[in-house]
């Protein structure tokens, strides 16, 4: 699921960032409860936040150089 991050504004890039470590947080606990089925979910969550922390950077880069 790779979403467009690149179309969204810094607004909407950390609050689908804060979303996204909820998320996460909740899957770390449902794994040292052993209720988490498809363990593959946590990889791919960091990588989205990876991902929306890097759209964040280049906006604020291209607003400094603007």
């Amino acid at each position: 699921m790779k979403n467009n991050y690149k179309d969204m504004t810094i607004k909407e890039l950390n609050a689908e960032e804060s979303k996204l470590r909820s998320e996460l947080f909740n899957l770390n606990f449902q794994k040292k409860v052993g209720q988490l089925t498809d363990s593959a979910r946590i990889g791919i969550t960091k990588r989205n936040i990876a991902r929306v922390k890097t759209a964040i950077r280049q906006k604020q880069i291209a607003g400094a150089k603007e």
